[in-house]
């Protein structure tokens, strides 16, 4: 009989983190596209939002202490040391039986005032939604709403290059 499945002592399998990073990457996005349309604060992502967010309080009430500088910036070695972990998985845990994937691993930013990128970006656990709540990724959706005009832009430029270019080469034949 195999003993218990200890996480803590579990080893990484290379193969299993990039399937999980592949479905990090493709959440980061869709949470992106999210906040672009929709107002973070305004934003639910699951039928249980209040009660995750309540208990979020109760188990970690110095992230959600104004002004929220614990939750602003992120400290990593915090998060990953063996205290943070524990706490975030016995959190995560109590919601197995009611949120789908409840610990999938997802990408943050760790500072919410930037967009995701190579050096603001963490891989943790879906579980969270205190900076929705508290209006802290308002910016980031001000951000995605530039972005998202910055490529309609370029979008918009290069059909009307291509059309200016389909036309000089029909004027010169």
């Amino acid at each position: 009989m195999a003993a218990p499945f200890d996480p803590n002592t579990a080893q990484n399998l290379v193969d299993i983190e990039k399937q999980f990073a592949v479905k990090a990457v493709e959440h980061a996005q869709v949470y992106w596209n999210l906040i672009e349309k929709v107002k973070p604060t305004e934003l639910r992502l699951t039928k249980i939002d209040d009660e995750i967010f309540e208990d979020l309080s109760a188990k970690f009430p110095e992230l959600v202490t104004s002004p929220y500088d614990k939750l602003i910036k992120l400290d990593e070695e915090w998060m990953k040391s063996s205290d943070g972990k524990k706490r975030w998985r016995d959190f995560i845990e109590g919601y197995k039986d009611k949120v789908k994937d409840y610990n999938f691993g997802s990408l943050i930013r760790m500072d919410c005032r930037d967009e995701y990128g190579e050096t603001n970006t963490i891989f943790v656990t879906r579980m969270q939604i205190a900076r929705n709540r508290l209006g802290l990724n308002d910016g980031a959706h001000l951000l995605a709403i530039r972005e998202a005009e910055k490529e309609r832009l370029q979008k918009e430029k290069e059909r009307l290059d291509a059309e200016r270019a389909k036309k000089g080469k029909g004027k010169r034949s």
